[in-house]
């Protein structure tokens, strides 16, 4: 006689899905494996099962702590994350699982792994051991596909890389690899737990790192695609320099201008101004002139100062931006009596870094 709806509801559904991994720290590639557990159990019931190990160089955030970072950095899953200390090993959950009333039992793992966790598995199904006994009708290992580490992408993403960015003090390279719905203030958390664990300082100052706070508006806005892409063309708000966005970097771009490429941070530029839906006009007075000429670049300027700046730049066209007199680094004419208007990001990171003048 069934005596609990839960009872009931056990011996319907009796194959569970799970994930057992280290997820020291959590990462976006782990959203990719949890989505995809998500969608191949359907409507069966699944778990995430987190390894125990502490301690050491591979596993630096304690148990309870990476539960606490999962669950905030998947919530939607929040609920499948399971923390039990007596689960200390995968047989001990397959055994838990098997102790339930479950009848089939589905992991799923990186490609890489299918095979050890298949053979794995199932040697020991049936037998009793210091685990206990599980002894599952069937036992599945589902490929997620495989890591590519040397992909740029979610597929490129671990846990390896993330501590190695956290070893090295680079916060902007990890907060780009954490789960997209961690908050930036959590993301510090993860990334101190991480220092700390491999014997670092805490990092306090992330000013230098990456600008997220102070220009979290346009930084959102990179990140999504709507803004700095490559073709754009962009003015360095230092000098007025106008060039085309060629590299799209973690947090920074490398642009062309006159011959020159130039790596500037996202704060260093602002996209050309438009009219309409249409590009800025050439000025007509220096249009021909080599390179792009945009109206708003030589906007107050008499015609032969227009002309000595663009002469100016062409001459410079082929110098780099670390040496010594490349147009960077030299005044072009007109650039004296230029007035710049700050930006409302330039304003924002000044106010946020105390620098107001």
């Amino acid at each position: 006689m069934i005596n609990s709806f839960s009872k009931f509801l056990v011996e319907e559904e009796k194959t569970i899905y799970f994930v057992w991994g280290r997820m020291n720290p959590p990462t976006a590639g782990h959203e990719k494996l949890l989505d995809f557990l998500k969608e191949k159990s359907a409507k069966n019931p699944f778990r995430i099962y987190l390894t125990q190990s502490e301690g050491d160089n591979k596993n630096p955030i304690p148990y309870i702590d990476k539960i606490k970072f999962a669950r905030k950095g998947f919530p939607q899953y929040a609920r499948q994350i399971m923390m039990n200390r007596k689960l200390k090993t995968i047989f001990d959950a397959m055994t838990a699982m098997y102790n339930e009333g479950y009848k089939r039992v589905v992991l799923v793992a990186g490609g890489d792994r299918v095979t050890e966790f298949d053979i794995l598995l199932n040697k020991y199904n049936g037998k009793k051991g210091r685990h206990g006994l599980y002894n599952f009708e069937k036992i599945t290992v589902l490929s997620a596909g495989n890591r590519d580490p040397e992909s740029k992408k979610v597929d490129g993403v671990s846990g390896t890389k993330l501590r190695g960015f956290a070893e090295n003090g680079d916060f902007a390279s990890f907060v780009q690899n954490m789960p997209k719905r961690l908050s930036n203030t959590e993301a510090k958390k993860v990334f101190n737990a991480v220092r700390k664990g491999l014997g670092l300082k805490e990092q306090k100052d992330f000013a230098n790192k990456i600008q997220f706070e102070s220009v979290s508006d346009v930084r959102e806005s990179y990140v999504s695609g709507e803004i700095f892409n490559v073709g754009d063309q962009v003015v360095i708000k230092e000098n007025d320099i106008v060039g085309k966005i060629e590299v799209r970097g973690s947090n920074y771009v490398i642009i062309e201008a006159n011959g020159m490429k130039l790596r500037k941070w996202l704060t260093d530029i602002e996209l050309l101004e438009k009219e309409g839906n249409q590009k800025v006009d050439q000025d007509k007075d220096v249009s021909k002139v080599a390179g792009t000429q945009p109206k708003p670049y030589y906007k107050g300027l008499k015609k032969d100062t227009k002309h000595a700046r663009a002469l100016h730049f062409k001459a410079y066209a082929k110098k780099t931006d670390s040496e010594k007199d490349a147009a960077p680094y030299k005044p072009a004419p007109g650039d004296a009596k230029a007035k710049t208007k700050p930006s409302k990001y330039t304003k924002a990171f000044k106010a946020m870094y105390g620098d107001d003048k």
